[in-house]
């Protein structure tokens, strides 16, 4: 039974991380360990699941800083892949994995002879209804609509439950670090997705336990949350940029149409808005992260 590393990224959610554990110690497949990934927690995370480390029934790492999720999933998955499992398996620590859910991906794996780039899970919400932040996409731009398939092609997913083939992480390289929040999982699905057919395997289902079922809004989100927003933009432009003319007149539309959403659905702060968009923008015109590989 091929041997599975499930990377778990966490900062500042222990209840969510406690129940996340207890899903993922009950999963049919049982030929994984589970890598907590902790962003340099301040909530007292270690000390709540002390009990799961003393036992051996998970393994731990402090990041010893907040590397954001982007940071911590490189941080794991390197981690993982340099002590060579036949995969990681990655999520964020609200993620609720049913029960056969890693056992319906690696059933796929099995009938695919390992021979794809990555596998993603479809993804509920709480109340049972498609994830809307978690819906992967068919094409660059188009989102999958339909879930009845058993086995669907996919060309971008998220990083809750995405499972990816060591062999697959060590000729693309690992997720870019400096992308700190969003955006990571595009992009290294994408690179991925360039190079390996790969797939949403619709029996294999998890619960992102987000706080709303709604995607990120600069027009309607906190105006405390507006600074984050500079990732999202320039993480986003680096994105199509490397799309070539298509990608490129995409994220025109988007940032147009973010814009207009600004100045006539936001309540406060619009300048602030309007500015995160602006500064994102051109940032991400001028950022050229390195990609990491395994050496």
């Amino acid at each position: 039974m091929k041997k599975v590393a499930v990377i778990v990224v966490t900062y500042n959610r222990k209840e969510l991380l406690i129940e996340n554990i207890n899903a993922l110690l009950k999963q049919t497949y049982k030929n994984l360990d589970i890598l907590v990934i902790d962003n340099h927690s301040t909530d007292g995370t270690k000390m709540a699941i002390q009990s799961y480390i003393d036992k051996n029934k998970i393994i731990y790492v402090d990041t010893g800083a907040n590397l954001g999720g982007a940071g911590g999933f490189q941080y794991g998955i390197k981690y993982a892949a340099k002590r060579n499992y036949y995969s990681v398996w990655i999520m964020d620590d609200d993620c609720i994995p049913t029960a056969t859910a890693l056992e319906e991906l690696m059933k796929i794996d099995k009938k695919l002879d390992g021979n794809y780039g990555f596998l993603s899970s479809k993804t509920l919400w709480k109340d049972k209804t498609i994830c809307t932040m978690n819906v992967q996409r068919r094409t660059l731009t188009k989102n999958i609509t339909n879930f009845s398939n058993p086995v669907i092609k996919c060309s971008l997913a998220s990083f809750v439950s995405l499972l990816i083939p060591t062999k697959v992480v060590k000729k693309v390289g690992l997720p870019i670090k400096e992308f700190f929040i969003w955006t990571d999982d595009w992009e290294y699905t994408r690179r991925i997705s360039k190079q390996y057919p790969c797939y949403v395997v619709s029996r294999s289902i998890v619960i992102h336990k987000s706080a709303s079922n709604v995607g990120a809004n600069i027009a309607t989100d906190s105006s405390k949350r507006i600074n984050r927003y500079y990732y999202l933009y320039r993480n986003d432009v680096y994105l199509y940029r490397r799309e070539g003319y298509k990608g490129f007149l995409y994220e025109l539309l988007r940032l147009t149409d973010h814009t207009v959403r600004v100045i006539f659905k936001a309540k406060d702060h619009k300048l602030n808005r309007l500015n995160a968009i602006f500064k994102g923008t051109c940032a991400g015109l001028k950022f050229k992260p390195a990609i990491e590989y395994l050496k």
